[in-house]
């Protein structure tokens, strides 16, 4: 969360202020030099890929600000946040990938760098990588996990996030919902905020706003960086120097960048993207395939949809955008709070219709749910009215599923989990379309920056 705002300096050196500001800038910028003897990599692709790390650096806050932004406890020394950065070839589109910290991982053969043990590879938590053996096994693991060759790493921590938001004056945030979290004190009513540096970490800090947990963190800081473009792009930032070497320097202050990640890099990609705007880019978070999956000795991990993984980092690869040109639709979709590409759903046959629940099944699945593909056959056989069994902490994902199954019945199940069940009843006729709002395309559930920032002046 941290780490979108390393993205400014980027979007930021655009101005073509020169060499001596950023060069200058550069100088502040601490450096790691973790590719040097890095072997068994990805072959490189096209484009540049930019592994961005929000790490938990709470130490560096005031007391007064721990205690108002509820920032209390021992920093972890583990990535809070990675996200992947693919600038395309011709450097007219970002595609910005969320990688869950505590996404199922096997860390490569390395040294600790707490201990100095040798450790052979291991499961682990993908946030624990850093701990174990910092920035370069973070990269390490992740080029292994995505087959995607890192080309920069980039560190930021709660300093600079705070310090960056404060001097861009706020960054304007909207919500449609109430978003309150008792654990980062966040309370934001419906409507259009406009957050200051700490209310700004509270908002992508925040994990227990609803059911959807981290998940549901990811989309607000895919949506906070989005804005933070919008804020940048827009404000003057780029055509005043003064601003821009202020925004800057707060940026840098906490920051560490890989040592080839220089004065001339960031100049010519800034030049690059001189126009950039939050419709060049778009947003995802690669796909999970099962959410509480155990590892012994590590709890609960969330691990990834292998062959969808594959499909979306085959197109970073290939520089290829997540998000096609949209076709005329025939009948219109119902908006929906959740991606069905991010709802699992295991479909009972609850009648003695053969054959009914591969039919509620491939609907389902067609229109873009993430189906078992294995429908069974429900205790109950003699079902009049579809049902949606669902666990509390996912009724928003249970919503989603009963707007695409009209006239069906929500049934909460405490301890369900994150699968939800249908159990096809006599009443099924078809799917409806559904789609998420702000809107999703294609299997990655991706979404492009200006559909997701506040639109006109409220």
């Amino acid at each position: 969360m941290r780490a979108v705002t390393t993205v400014s300096v980027v979007v930021l050196a655009s101005a073509g202020i020169g060499h001596a500001v950023v060069s200058s800038l550069d100088a502040d910028i601490a450096r790691v030099d973790l590719f040097r003897d890095m072997k068994n990599r990805p072959s490189g692709g096209h484009g540049m890929n930019v592994l961005l790390v929000g790490t938990d650096g709470r130490d560096k806050i005031s007391e007064a600000e721990r205690r108002r932004f509820r920032l209390g406890g021992a920093p972890c020394h583990c990535t809070d946040t990675i996200m992947m950065v693919h600038i395309s070839e011709d450097r007219e589109r970002a595609t910005v990938v969320s990688l869950p910290r505590d996404s199922y991982a096997e860390v490569p053969e390395h040294v600790d760098e707490t201990t100095g043990a040798r450790h052979g590879s291991h499961p682990l938590k993908l946030n624990a990588a850093y701990a174990e053996g910092g920035p370069q096994l973070t990269v390490r693991t992740v080029e292994h996990m995505t087959h995607v060759k890192i080309d920069h790493y980039l560190e930021v921590d709660f300093t600079s996030f705070m310090k960056t938001v404060d001097v861009l004056g706020g960054v304007r945030i909207c919500t449609a919902t109430p978003l309150k979290d008792s654990f980062t004190g966040l309370d934001l009513t419906p409507g259009t905020h406009t957050l200051t540096g700490g209310e700004a970490l509270q908002y992508v800090r925040s994990r227990h706003v609803d059911g959807a947990s981290d998940l549901g963190r990811m989309q607000r800081q895919q949506r906070f960086l989005a804005a933070l473009i919008d804020r940048a792009t827009s404000s003057g930032v780029l055509l005043n120097p003064m601003r821009f070497r202020d925004v800057t320097r707060a940026v840098l202050g906490s920051v560490r960048a890989d040592t080839d990640f220089g004065t001339d890099e960031l100049l010519d990609l800034g030049r690059a993207m001189r126009n950039f705007s939050p419709s060049s880019s778009e947003f995802t978070t690669v796909p999970i395939g099962q959410m509480a999956f155990p590892v012994k000795g590590i709890g609960s991990t969330l691990k990834w949809d292998q062959a969808r993984a594959e499909q979306l980092f085959r197109s970073l690869r290939e520089d290829k955008p997540l998000i096609v040109k949209r076709r005329p639709a025939g009948t219109p979709a119902v908006p929906v709070d959740v991606s069905p590409q991010q709802i699992r759903v295991q479909v009972e046959n609850g009648t003695d219709t053969a054959g009914l629940g591969k039919q509620v099944d491939a609907a389902l699945a067609a229109t873009g749910f993430a189906t078992t593909g294995q429908p069974v056959t429900s205790a109950e056989h003699d079902v009049r009215r579809t049902v949606i069994v669902y666990d509390p902490r996912w009724d928003r994902s249970a919503r989603s599923v009963a707007a695409a199954l009209p006239g069906s019945e929500l049934r909460a199940v405490p301890a369900q989990g994150p699968v939800l069940k249908v159990i096809a009843g006599a009443d099924f006729h078809d799917v409806r379309k559904v789609k998420a709002q702000p809107p999703t395309q294609g299997e990655s559930g991706a979404v492009r920056g200006d559909e997701v920032v506040c639109s006109g002046k409220g």
